[in-house]
């Protein structure tokens, strides 16, 4: 995409890992979803799931490739539970090793979209591998907490896969990278993120957040703060284009 002004946007929390390959500029992550990690550029990247946003740089053009992976999925593709990249940005050579050699170049050589996919296809096939698959209680209890957007408490989780609730929360942060609570939470906010960004015109915070499951909109609003570092308000203004204009003033966000 081009002709949006210099900025950032969020990276926002979701339910899928998101590795992306660039072939214009490296991704340029100026805070990172833990604060304590430094920023990072890289021309391609894989971002584990996490609780907070991550804030991306861009130059007001952007060309590159984003496929999104369930947590489950990831560990065929990159070798190593979703656990292990969690709230984390980590550089995809390292994670793919020589299939990934020239990825970016590659792309950005092709012929068109048709190629590129097909290339991408190939690479991330090449590295499937076969890894022990997760336990069946902690894929039951992400199922679960996905169908519904976040709303079961944990309690019904573990007595539903017969483990305590503190067994539970250690198994399925070890493979998911968030604890089930966090994880609800997250699946409750990207509900609410799809909601506002698909209603343009019809934005009644309050019905979204009864919605999602929220208890009224302070929560909502106070929900939104921690896992979008700003208000619903807030994000619609800055990262949904307004669509009186036909030119186009901000980019859309790397979100739910």
């Amino acid at each position: 995409m081009s002709g949006y002004r210099p900025g950032t946007h969020q990276g926002l929390p979701g339910r899928h890992l998101r590795l992306v390959v660039s072939f214009a500029a490296p991704v340029e992550i100026v805070r990172m979803p833990d604060p304590a990690q430094s920023p990072t550029t890289v021309p391609m990247m894989v971002g584990g799931l996490h609780a907070s946003p991550a804030t991306i740089a861009h130059h007001g053009e952007q060309a590159g490739v984003e496929v999104a992976l369930s947590p489950f999925g990831a560990r065929h593709v990159l070798g190593v539970p979703a656990g292990a990249l969690a709230s984390t940005v980590a550089d995809l050579a390292e994670l793919l090793g020589s299939r990934a050699a020239h990825l970016p170049e590659r792309l950005g050589a092709a012929a068109g979209w048709d190629e590129r996919f097909a290339l991408l296809d190939r690479v991330l096939g090449e590295a499937l591998t076969t890894v022990p698959p997760a336990a069946p209680e902690v894929r039951h209890a992400w199922d679960r907490l996905v169908a519904a957007a976040g709303r079961i408490p944990v309690d019904d989780l573990a007595r539903e896969v017969g483990w305590s609730r503190r067994h539970l929360a250690k198994r399925f942060r070890s493979e998911v990278g968030l604890a089930p609570k966090t994880a609800g939470r997250v699946l409750r906010f990207e509900r609410s993120a799809r909601l506002l960004r698909g209603t343009p015109g019809t934005r009644d915070l309050a019905a979204v957040a009864y919605s999602c499951g929220y208890h009224d909109q302070p929560h909502l609003n106070r929900d939104w703060r921690a896992l979008a570092g700003r208000s619903p308000t807030e994000w619609l203004a800055e990262e949904i284009p307004n669509v009186q204009d036909s030119s186009p003033a901000d980019p859309p966000g790397l979100g739910p």
